[in-house]
């Protein structure tokens, strides 16, 4: 485990468990932006956070954020899976559901510039080139503006189909930010860019998993387990439209810190997979059966032979 993570996790297990700090859980969304790569495999579109985030400064993450109060918007112009159907993908109430595919929705448009919207059901907004595009963002940033109200003066429908679900994870009880995070995988848009207009990130980049990967295991990169995690399934990807297509098990993972010959680790419940476990709430006990998630040696994607 990198030693920003592993200092305050030892100082936290350092307390008697009753004094232990536990903070809430915010809801939020992440979306991995994919692209195939010239040589084969997928690449994927990554942020090193500002140092001066509260959240995981200096990591590299992929875009995404919390819900806001106006992704709750029932108004918002939708086609694809309807609320109901995500809120059965997602295991959540209905209303929660709509929130946060918004919210992945809204993310990536502010962030990175990308929009998963167009005027009908089968179309994708192509050119945001235009300089009227930064200033629906600066409104969006400014909260002068929600996510539906722009949609709707555009005359343009959220596209959830291109979003595809792929994992849920639980920031540890150890950390005094926490959110309860759902990742979402989407194509990059034909003709859209990606770009690093974001105050959030202070760089950014197009990466196959594995060099991302290798930067984490260098000492170059730190990336927090579920980026990890989440990395490690990309270099698996052989065919990107199959793999978005294909559902996969989807159960809310909480990585726990302990501490083994005075080297701090993060036990992470997944299967061999990178999928989360079947359980009625994420335990917060390590489990013989669980995997080591996050460590200094994390290496690239197993090369074929």
């Amino acid at each position: 485990m990198p030693e920003v993570i592993a200092a305050p996790s030892r100082a936290w297990l350092a307390r008697a468990e009753a004094e232990r700090p536990v903070a809430p859980p915010r809801a939020s969304s992440t979306v991995m932006l994919l692209r195939e790569a010239g040589e084969g495999g997928v690449e994927v579109f990554v942020l090193r956070r500002a140092s001066s985030m509260a959240f995981a400064a200096g990591m590299v993450a992929f875009p995404g954020g919390g819900v806001d109060p106006r992704d709750a918007d029932p108004g918002v112009p939708w086609s694809g899976p309807t609320p109901q159907e995500w809120a059965g993908r997602l295991g959540v109430e209905e209303a929660v559901a709509r929130e946060l595919v918004i919210a992945a929705a809204r993310e990536v448009f502010e962030e990175c510039g990308v929009l998963l919207a167009g005027p009908g059901p089968h179309e994708v907004v192509a050119d945001l080139t235009d300089p009227a595009w930064d200033r629906h963002r600066e409104r969006l940033l400014d909260r002068s503006q929600s996510f539906g109200e722009m949609l709707t003066d555009l005359r343009l429908v959220l596209r959830t189909d291109l979003l595809a679900l792929r994992a849920h994870w639980i920031t540890p009880t150890c950390e005094p930010r926490r959110y309860d995070t759902w990742f979402f995988a989407a194509r990059m848009p034909q003709g859209q860019v990606a770009d690093a207009r974001t105050s959030e990130a202070e760089r950014v980049a197009w990466t196959s998993p594995a060099d991302l990967l290798a930067e984490q295991a260098a000492g170059r990169e730190v990336m927090l387990p579920p980026t990890q995690v989440m990395a490690e399934q990309l270099c698996d990807v052989d065919d990107l439209d199959d793999w978005l297509a294909r559902p996969v098990p989807v159960h809310a993972v909480m990585p726990w810190p302990v501490e083994r010959d005075t080297v701090m680790w993060m036990r992470v419940p997944v299967d061999p997979d990178g999928h989360g476990l079947p359980s009625p709430s994420p335990s917060p006990l390590p489990s013989p059966s669980f995997v080591s998630s996050g460590d200094d040696d994390a290496g690239p994607c197993p090369q074929e032979p």
